[in-house]
């Protein structure tokens, strides 16, 4: 499942736990597919978010300030 499937599945689940027709038994194994889900979320967020960081730190490395002369 990638990451924009795991948001929809949360938002589902969300849907059924406010769903007052809802077990105790189904709520309880719902809440826990949402909690798998939104840590396994937020491990792509921190490398996403690691790998951001590399990029702008590589390119911030490599650029050359050059004055502005406004003519």
């Amino acid at each position: 499942m990638n990451f924009e499937e795991k948001i929809a599945k949360i938002e589902t689940i969300t849907k059924k736990l406010q769903d007052e027709h809802t077990s105790l038994e189904d709520s309880i194994a719902l809440f826990e597919e949402g909690v798998t889900l939104a840590k396994e979320l937020e491990q792509v967020l921190e490398e996403a978010k690691g790998k951001v960081e590399k990029v702008v730190g590589e390119s911030l490395t490599s650029m050359e300030v050059v004055e502005f002369r406004d003519e």
